[in-house]
């Protein structure tokens, strides 16, 4: 059984809050990378979670998802 982490949900709470990944990387100083992790589902760090959570003032089911 493979168990993973999707950040599907990030994608569309970005759009609803009106916050482009250009932002994410000008004005919050995400990295290129990060980004990259995040659209391939890999390993971020919690401190990532918690700063897209206060950036887009949501909850972190708004960003990442548990799947089975």
């Amino acid at each position: 059984m493979i168990v993973m982490i999707s950040y599907e949900p990030l994608w569309n709470t970005l759009k609803k809050k009106g916050v482009s990944q250009y932002e994410l990387i000008n004005k919050y100083n995400f990295s290129a990378g990060q980004l990259s992790r995040l659209r391939s589902n890999t390993n971020v760090s919690t401190h990532t979670l918690n700063r897209l959570c206060e950036i887009l003032d949501c909850s972190l089911e708004e960003v990442a998802i548990y799947k089975k």
